[in-house]
């Protein structure tokens, strides 16, 4: 018959036994580790005996008495081995103590196992109500002291390991003290205090269990699959809102009269409709991630899923996705932000906007390898919190943090990528979707993957540099093919003016002169064709683009569509060479002309801004889209053009414009056109006027 004391004591058993279970799969071979499982499945089979008697009342009394002596003996073993690790374990005080109590214990385990001995003596009363309730007495005063002991001796900053784990011993021995100690005064156990002893136990257990978990010494690193708490705790809230749900349709079909059927099944449609929705949420699920990582978990973070996930991310390219994205991805991921942006140093030291993931459009800007931001990463390496910097900016002593970057919407961390101590790129992060505190492993782990995807950016850049030697290595081999096709070309021409005085009157060798003639010069134009752009010129003096621009517009007069001089602003020079600016000048016009439709327009303009000559050129062609422009535009040997094209025009027009202290700014819409700007440095008036002068009278 099911009783309180049989619901107590199983409740009790059923805890113990889930320890055991959960210590037994973690357990690494201390033996403290077997120790304290001895001690809970000695714990677990007491109250299970305990709750056996008081259902049935058929256990020998030895037998009970004897599962309670083998759970305090467990347990006061498992004492001294703990406190054996502390600075009280020594000495031959120590041995001496731990003599006496371990013989108390036994002895009082042998009265109980002879207890029918005592019986057929007659001496059973006076053991039972005297020894027996001293003997447990001294047990569990020897408990608490034990654990008073534990607690003294171990260092501060170490006591919070073990904090609920004397908590719980001293909790379970100090019941004992009390209900022996009643016992002793009125030589009776109450049977209140007998039966509420188990449940008192059973409370008593997640002490335990978080206090093993918390502490390296007792061995038993407790590890539960996050995957598993928050798929299970999804599941049990769905369970719970179905059946609540289940329950008001109920509700509504028994007191819905006719219409109760239809509004039971309305209602629990919408019902999971609503389950679904939430389900799908990811504000939703990141809360309940952060709140169980904050109240279940001794480590935010499993270590070893994040691992595996950021190898897995940043190794695999068969999704197509860009590295620059991935490496943007696996960080925001870490603390569950839907988005960010990727500045990466280039060659001139500019870092550049790269790419963006998961947040919409926003201006984009370079950033010198001199701005303080960069100074900052490159001294402090730290992760800069906006919202923080707002509060408190006297905690970034001196930085200053770029209005762009800061105007980003919901712009919240600037992660610096740090590669061999030096700054190779950084990541702005938006704020995530459920509120996250930053606390040392939040920083520890956004530092650490930051440095891991650096290497991962920094071998991506060393093998694209690697590929681009290789392509120029077979450019050069081309150019050796080039200059052998010349020489024979120049080797046929050579032997046709040899033979001219000789042969010009034969009709029939002047025939094979023109064919030798077409031949060699449609040869030499497809070679140019192949070449053009790529003679160097060292001719530096001082342009002026308003005499230079319709120059080289007028040369384009033949193509259709035919290119319009829009605009000019007078008085603006630029220094280098002529000819090199009016060729990239040239192929961007050129390249406007064959991205648009004959009857489409290519609009070119000359403007000051600042201290620049921007040179516009737009059209309403094909476009681009912004991939396009990113990773391919600019990148030498990729041509859009087939076999008729190398792919190296637009990569040569952009360095040539950087050599000179430019840029290419490149807007383009697929389907819409396309507008070039490029910009040269100013000279100043005066400069270039005293400049002239300086030519005239050289």
């Amino acid at each position: 018959m099911i009783n309180v004391g049989s619901l107590s004591y199983g409740a009790g058993s059923v805890a113990f036994f889930a320890l055991t279970a959960l210590l037994l799969t973690v357990w690494r071979g201390r033996l403290q580790g077997w120790v304290l499982v001895f001690a809970t499945f000695f714990s677990a089979l007491w109250a299970a005996g305990l709750a056996y008697q008081a259902s049935f009342d058929t256990l020998p009394r030895e037998l009970i008495w004897s599962l309670e002596m083998a759970r305090d003996i467990c347990w006061i073993l498992f004492l001294f081995k703990i406190l054996s690790y502390t600075r009280a374990a020594t000495g031959q005080l120590f041995g001496l103590a731990r003599a006496g109590v371990l013989l108390l214990c036994v002895g009082l385990l042998g009265l109980q196992i002879g207890y029918p001995l005592l019986v057929a003596s007659g001496l059973a009363g006076l053991v039972d109500v005297t020894i027996f309730s001293v003997g447990h007495v001294l047990i569990a005063v020897a408990g608490i002291v034990l654990v008073e002991q534990i607690y003294r001796n171990t260092l501060p900053e170490q006591r919070w390991a073990i904090k609920f784990l004397c908590l719980g011993l001293f909790g379970m021995f100090a019941y004992d003290l009390y209900m022996y100690s009643e016992a002793l005064m009125f030589r009776v156990l109450d049977q209140s205090s007998w039966f509420a002893r188990g449940a008192i136990n059973a409370l008593l257990v997640p002490l335990l269990a978080v206090s093993v978990a918390r502490d390296p010494v007792v061995s038993a690193n407790i590890f539960v699959s996050r995957g598993v708490i928050f798929h299970t705790t999804g599941l049990v809230a769905a369970g719970l809102y179905l059946l609540a749900m289940a329950a008001v349709g109920y509700y509504i079909s028994y007191y819905g009269g006719s219409w109760g059927p239809v509004l039971q099944l309305i209602f629990l449609f919408g019902s999971l409709l609503v389950l679904v929705i939430v389900g799908f949420s990811g504000t939703l699920r990141a809360r309940v991630k952060v709140f169980l990582n904050k109240h279940f978990f001794q480590h935010r973070y499993d270590y070893r899923e994040e691992w595996l996930r950021l190898i897995s991310t940043l190794s695999s390219s068969e999704s197509g996705t860009p590295l620059y994205e991935r490496v943007i991805r696996v960080i925001a991921e870490i603390v569950e932000s839907p988005g960010g942006a990727l500045w990466m140093r280039r060659e001139s030291g500019v870092f550049a906007a790269t790419t963006r993931w998961g947040i919409p459009a926003f201006e984009e800007h370079d950033l010198q390898s001199n701005a303080a931001l960069i100074d900052y990463f490159e001294k402090k390496q730290w992760i800069i919190d906006l919202d923080e910097f707002r509060r408190e900016p006297q905690m970034y002593a001196e930085l200053a943090i770029p209005d762009w970057i800061a105007g980003i919407p919901r712009a919240w961390l600037v992660l610096p990528l740090m590669h061999h101590d030096e700054l190779l790129a950084f990541v702005v992060l938006v704020e995530p979707r459920a509120p996250l505190a930053l606390n040392w492993e939040n920083i520890d782990l956004l530092k650490t993957v930051g440095r891991q995807a650096a290497s991962y950016l920094a071998q991506n850049d060393a093998a694209e540099a690697l590929a681009d030697a290789r392509q120029f290595e077979a450019f050069n081999r081309f150019s050796a093919f080039v200059i052998h096709d010349l020489k024979t070309l120049i080797t046929q021409l050579s032997l046709v003016v040899r033979n001219a005085a000789r042969h010009k009157d034969n009709p029939e060798f002047m025939d094979s002169v023109v064919d030798t003639v077409r031949h060699s010069v449609d040869k030499m134009n497809n070679l140019m064709q192949q070449l053009k752009g790529a003679m160097p010129s060292a001719d530096v003096a001082t342009v002026d683009m308003a005499k230079l621009l319709p120059d080289v517009v007028s040369g384009k007069a033949s193509h259709r569509p035919k290119p319009e001089l829009t605009s000019i602003t007078q008085g603006l020079f630029v220094r280098g060479d002529r000819d090199k600016i009016a060729t990239v000048i040239g192929h961007v016009i050129q390249n406007a002309v064959d991205a648009t439709r004959k009857d489409g327009f290519v609009r070119v303009g000359l403007l000051g801004r600042d201290d620049w000559a921007v040179v516009e050129v737009t059209d309403n062609g094909i476009g681009m889209d912004t991939a396009f422009v990113k990773n391919r535009l600019f990148r030498p040997f990729d041509s859009t053009k087939g076999l008729t094209g190398m792919g190296i025009g637009a990569y040569e027009s952009r360095e040539l414009v950087r050599a000179l202290g430019g840029d290419i700014k490149v807007s383009s819409e697929s389907g819409k056109g396309s507008q070039f700007r490029i910009q040269f440095p100013l000279v100043k008036v005066e400069l270039a006027a005293e400049t002239k002068k300086q030519e005239v009278a050289g």
